[in-house]
């Protein structure tokens, strides 16, 4: 039985305008503080301050700007979307391909993650964590397509 659990090839379309914005979204509120004055709600915060403080009402509405959070989503939504459609001719080399990848993208992220645990400490880390949860898509995705364009280029020359 064969199972296979890609998404559609259009969603790969889907990833890419995704992504963009979302990327570009998240560089601006990155380096420039960039927020969207209408994204400011009253949201629900299951740990606000105090994460698991004893005797501490941990669950409540507070104020918050959502810019950096919709960044967030939309980007991993859109990178997963990237990495995880099928190509038009999905093979087993392709799966192979696709295996390596996200095996080598694992393996390097938490190369960088130890490296980050040794050298980086403080509020410092807490920002490695934030951008690690993109890492491992993200590396997955360069590794993959670059195979992928590797292929196709040796396919060329040997016709």
């Amino acid at each position: 039985m064969k199972i296979n659990y890609l998404l559609p090839h259009s969603f790969k379309k889907i990833g890419l305008i995704l992504i963009i914005p979302s990327l570009l979204l998240g560089i601006l509120g990155l380096f420039l503080d960039f927020k969207i004055d209408a994204l400011t709600l009253e949201v629900p915060a299951l740990f606000a301050d105090n994460f698991l403080a004893p005797g501490k009402d941990n669950f409540r509405f507070i104020t918050n700007n959502l810019t950096d959070e919709l960044a967030a989503i939309v980007f991993l939504l859109g990178a997963i979307f990237i990495a995880f459609s099928r190509e038009k001719t999905e093979d087993e080399f392709i799966t192979k391909i696709r295996l390596e990848s996200l095996v080598w993208a694992v393996y390097i992220n938490y190369g960088i993650l130890f490296l980050c645990f040794l050298f980086i400490y403080n509020f410092s880390f807490l920002n490695v964590m934030i951008y690690n949860l993109f890492t491992v898509l993200i590396i997955f995705i360069l590794r993959y397509y670059w195979k992928l364009f590797l292929l196709k280029k040796q396919l060329g020359h040997e016709e």
